[in-house]
């Protein structure tokens, strides 16, 4: 059934509305952030500042290294990234393209570890770290990581389940191993799921503010998340730095779920063209 121009209209205005709803909150903290501290507080609140002051995104990014955080960042969100990518999908392989005796009891296991919360193992994960001299570096963000995850290796294993096994009888045929058909087959076969892990992970990871505050103690290792809660003291908090860092902070991920949500919608099909 086809509708009418002026059904698509009204759709489109709804749609419109319900986004501007959402989005209401990141409009008001944008033109809050070229505000100064009294218009930020001031009752009853105004949506444009009286004066666009551009200068305190300048004086915020000075009041604090960020600059080190920011490289900090994304030291840890790259490192974790291409951790997970090559770990999750060597696991998912294995369990989507092997049979081996106690695979199923292996894949529960596995699965099983997603109920239980970061918070029941956050302090025998200290303990362990401490004893590896890992405390107050960033080793103990990122190598975790090369050991996956249960979630992206239960998406990654899902949309593996849908390729046919003819691209791997016909590569053995032609002579490939096991790791050669991973690599060269499956690899570029996973590219949606894997960006859709990739996307993921560096949401979850560059805007983390548990593990940085756990692991981490000199000032010179913090992340920009960690940062970031320096402007909220005790008896005040720094409103206008705040927001402009927060701002900051969320381009890179905007930019990257933008450039990446024609795979990350693939990634959830579990399937091939």
């Amino acid at each position: 059934m086809k509708m009418s121009k002026v059904s698509k209209v009204i759709i489109y205005i709804l749609l419109g509305l319900m986004a501007l709803y959402f989005l209401s909150p990141f409009i008001y903290m944008l033109f809050t952030a070229f505000k100064t501290e009294a218009e930020a507080i001031a009752y009853p609140p105004k949506l444009f500042p009286a004066k666009w002051l551009w200068q305190n995104f300048k004086e915020a990014w000075n009041a604090q290294p960020f600059g080190t955080f920011l490289w900090n960042s994304i030291l840890v969100t790259v490192g974790t990234t291409v951790g997970q990518v090559i770990s999750c999908s060597l696991v998912a392989y294995g369990f989507a393209r092997f049979n081996f005796k106690g695979k199923n009891i292996l894949f529960m296991i596995l699965l099983s570890t997603m109920m239980i919360p970061w918070d029941v193992t956050m302090i025998p994960q200290y303990m362990e770290f401490k004893m590896f001299g890992w405390i107050n570096t960033l080793k103990p963000l990122i190598i975790p990581a090369w050991f996956g995850s249960a979630y992206y290796i239960f998406l990654m294993r899902q949309f593996l389940m849908g390729v046919p096994r003819d691209f791997e009888e016909a590569a053995r045929i032609d002579g490939a191993n096991a790791f050669q058909i991973y690599w060269k087959i499956f690899m570029p076969i996973l590219k949606p799921s894997l960006i859709l892990v990739g996307v993921l992970n560096m949401i979850s990871v560059w805007n983390d503010y548990l593990g940085p505050l756990i692991f981490l103690q000199d000032r010179s290792k913090y992340t920009l998340a960690l940062g970031l809660a320096a402007f909220k003291g005790v008896h005040e908090t720094q409103i206008i730095p705040m927001l402009c860092i927060t701002i900051i902070m969320i381009i890179p991920p905007i930019i990257i779920f933008i450039i990446a949500q024609k795979y990350i919608v693939e990634g959830t099909s579990g399937s091939i063209k």
